[in-house]
């Protein structure tokens, strides 16, 4: 369960330095290496929040890290070896399928991204930049997202397949297919009991499946002009959701400070998810390269924050 982080420049001989070390350990719930396999990080990870959404709560997962660690392959993942979304999916329909009998339920998903703070529709790209609105119960809506029914992980999985196309990728000197936005798969369902008895009880779960556009340093991606203004929207982002998971990580839980939710757009979209009713499981990812010392380093103490959330529901 324990990561350690070696730093690369550093002289074992030097006997000055002996006690500035800057080598670190974390502590985290589940510890993956090179060798897990996609299956492995589902099972682990994501597998025990899916019988929640249909029961009627709220989960999300996140995949964070540094441009290029794999991020994009863990949630798509290939053909041959599906990503987080997929299995996920396939689980829920599974899952409902087996309380067919005594439940009607429906599945809506929308997959949307935020491209240098905008919205925009992944699965219908012509409809320009979207709004969020918050709805009188307080919950953020937005306006004008394609909502698509469905009962099939393949159809699902089709439709990802086609929305990623037009997700915003640039290549950079650090990854050629990097992503330069947020991507948001989110699935409600929606269930009604069919006994008489229970009167009309509806139950609503959602799973947000969040694939974060990688943080990254432009000394390691070489880019100028257009991307270069572009890092720095995504950092902004990231910076906005560090600081909102800063004060809920802080002692005296997410009463004893202001949350700043309103910072950037992921974030607003994202407020259930990190102080509300969600259960949520952060995945990081690290490269073992040397050369990314620094940004394994920030990814680490930033999950390790994250890891001490606890929600007041």
């Amino acid at each position: 369960q324990g990561v350690v982080l070696m730093d690369p420049s550093e002289d074992p001989d030097d006997i000055l330095r002996a006690n500035r070390s800057r080598e670190k350990t974390f502590v985290f719930d589940m510890v993956f290496d090179h060798t897990a396999t996609q299956e492995e990080v589902y099972v682990s990870t994501t597998k025990s929040l899916i019988g929640g959404v249909i029961s009627g709560y709220n989960a999300t997962i996140f995949a964070y890290g540094p441009t290029g660690t794999g991020k994009t392959y863990m949630m798509l993942g290939t053909d041959s070896e599906p990503g987080t979304y997929i299995r996920a999916l396939d689980e829920l329909f599974k899952g409902l399928g087996a309380t067919a009998e005594e439940v009607d339920y429906r599945v809506s998903m929308s997959y949307l991204e935020i491209y240098s703070e905008v919205i925009r529709d992944l699965l219908n790209p012509s409809s320009g930049f979207l709004d969020l609105r918050e709805d009188s119960r307080g919950s953020i809506q937005i306006a004008g997202i394609t909502e698509v029914s469905t009962t099939n992980a393949q159809e699902v999985m089709h439709l990802l397949m086609k929305g990623n196309k037009q997700r915003t990728q640039e290549p950079t000197a650090a990854n050629g297919a990097s992503s330069r936005s947020h991507a948001v798969l989110q699935v409600t369902v929606t269930r009604r009991s069919r006994r008489k008895e229970t009167g009309e009880e509806v139950r609503v779960g959602k799973l947000f499946m969040v694939d974060l556009a990688g943080s990254e340093r432009a000394a390691q991606t070489q880019n100028w002009g257009k991307r270069m203004k572009e890092g720095a929207l995504i950092n902004r982002s990231l910076l906005a959701l560090g600081n909102c998971i800063n004060p809920l990580s802080e002692k005296g839980g997410s009463w004893a400070q202001f949350v700043n939710f309103r910072d950037s757009k992921l974030t607003r979209l994202l407020k259930d998810s990190l102080g509300g009713n969600s259960r949520t499981v952060m995945i990081a990812h690290i490269s073992p390269a040397s050369s990314s010392f620094e940004e394994s380093r920030m990814t680490l103490i930033y999950a390790y924050r994250a890891k001490n959330i606890k929600t007041q529901v």
